[in-house]
């Protein structure tokens, strides 16, 4: 007689089978301490190689260029762009041979006193946003000396008929230039004026921002949208081309940035306004998740379905500022991005899926955006998605001597470029998402548009 089986005992064994199989798949899933821990050696790893390739083939520059090995500087003379935008990268990730040589390069420079004609914006954000950012943390007096000369060199700037600055001056003559600038270099100043205002005691730095930003606000559309490019000295607009996209994404940033960083209501009014007008007009809801198009500023008529790189910040931005949930439905297009080209493009066509731009270059953005989702939510999914995001770089951009762009995702070619926002951002990005919440508390810190951390002010 053959042994039988009871079918309650069946019903049993079965359930006892799927339970041992979710808690197994449970655990796979599970992203474990362990896991974040490599995950951020991994990444301090990462940030050593790049460094160390900098500092033998491109001391004194600039950018390392990690393919020919040189340096590469952006304009007559090196501002240290690389150390700068480095050094609170390696006291974050607490190695300090490193920090110790990037600070040295920046101590070099006594003063900004150069022949260089400077973009005012790329200026602001990474060098005067790192040497404020270090003398709040360390205190150090030549910090902030450095910040004063370096601030005093960019008000002449400001000095058109409008408020709203040039894009470009020079360091030693106080000549400026290119009159039809964009409301994200306009308005991407107020969080570092404002600091070296807090910490000289003079209020010209933060007044000339906030007017600067206020005045691209004041000319504003009938639907509450500005454009992509604008006269200084007429304040008319030359581009009505509305998006969050490169030349307007950190205008939106910087408003509810500097509500956060100072409480000024100003700011908060302004943000409030502009962000209930790119929900009505500016969203796209797929089934791939919510991507943000292009629109005219006037009527709000779509004139491209393009979305990119860039546009991947504006998950944290909503995180910010407490939409959760269209937090998670942007973040869904932004990996879906990744995830089907194999990283991300400078730009696709959501639409149509067809890739307009198939670089890649180093950009934090979208894992800019896992980090503010994950501290949120505590939804470890974004901590899948990051860890997918740093394999795909650390596999596919390592070289020799550091980590290049990709010049074209189809066949992995590499770009001999390696920006400084690559220290300054996506590493320190990569780093913090695996990396406990006390190593950068939200609640007392904003980090500026170049992830360079600020301390909230008391309101």
């Amino acid at each position: 007689m053959q042994n039988s089986v009871s079918p309650h005992k069946n019903t049993v064994l079965f359930c006892l089978l799927m339970l041992i199989n979710f808690q197994i798949a449970g655990a796979q899933n599970k992203f474990t301490k362990v896991l974040k821990n490599e995950m951020c050696d991994r990444v301090k790893e990462a940030t050593q190689h790049a460094w160390k390739g900098y500092n033998q083939y491109a001391e004194g520059y600039d950018d390392l260029m990690p393919l020919s090995k040189k340096g590469r500087n952006w304009y007559k003379v090196s501002m240290s762009m690389t150390p700068m935008d480095a050094y609170d990268t390696f006291i974050l990730m607490g190695l300090k041979e490193e920090a110790e040589q990037a600070q040295a390069s920046m101590m070099n420079k006594f003063n900004f006193d150069l022949d260089n004609d400077v973009q005012v914006f790329e200026v602001t954000i990474r060098l005067l946003g790192s040497l404020l950012s270090a003398y709040e943390s360390e205190g150090n007096k030549q910090f902030l000396s450095l910040a004063e000369d370096l601030g005093q060199r960019l008000l002449p700037a400001f000095k058109t008929p409008t408020g709203m600055p040039y894009r470009f001056v020079n360091l030693h003559t106080g000549n400026c230039r290119d009159s039809i600038n964009n409301p994200a270099e306009i308005g991407t100043l107020t969080l570092e004026f404002g600091k070296l205002s807090e910490f000289t005691g003079d209020k010209t730095y933060y007044e000339v921002a906030k007017k600067a930003t206020l005045a691209v606000f004041e000319r504003r559309s009938a639907l509450d949208l500005v454009g992509e490019a604008i006269d200084v000295k007429t304040g008319k607009w030359t581009n009505t081309s509305s998006h969050i996209s490169g030349c307007i994404d950190s205008y939106y940033e910087y408003l509810y940035k500097s509500w956060l960083l100072f409480g000024d209501k100003d700011f908060k009014k302004a943000f409030d306004i502009h962000q209930k007008a790119i929900k009505k007009y500016l969203i796209c809801d797929t089934e791939n998740g919510s991507f943000v198009r292009q629109v005219n500023m006037n009527t709000g008529i779509e004139i491209s379905s393009n979305y990119g790189a860039l546009d991947a910040f504006y998950t944290g931005l909503c995180v910010l500022e407490g939409d959760i949930l269209l937090a998670k439905n942007i973040q869904k297009a932004n990996f879906s991005m990744w995830n089907t080209f194999g990283m991300e493009p400078e730009e696709y066509n959501f639409k149509t899926q067809n890739v307009t731009n198939a670089q890649y270059h180093l950009r934090p953005e979208n894992l800019e955006s896992c980090f503010y989702l994950y501290r949120s939510t505590k939804n470890e999914q974004y901590l899948w998605e990051g860890k997918r995001m740093v394999d795909d770089i650390l596999k596919n951009c390592r070289s020799e001597v550091g980590f290049a762009s990709i010049k074209d995702l189809k066949t992995m070619e590499k770009m001999d470029v390696m920006h400084s926002f690559l220290f300054a951002e996506t590493l320190k990005y990569a780093y913090l998402l695996f990396a406990p919440d006390a190593s950068l508390d939200l609640k007392k810190y904003v980090l500026n548009t170049e992830a360079h951390a600020f301390l909230i002010a008391k309101k």
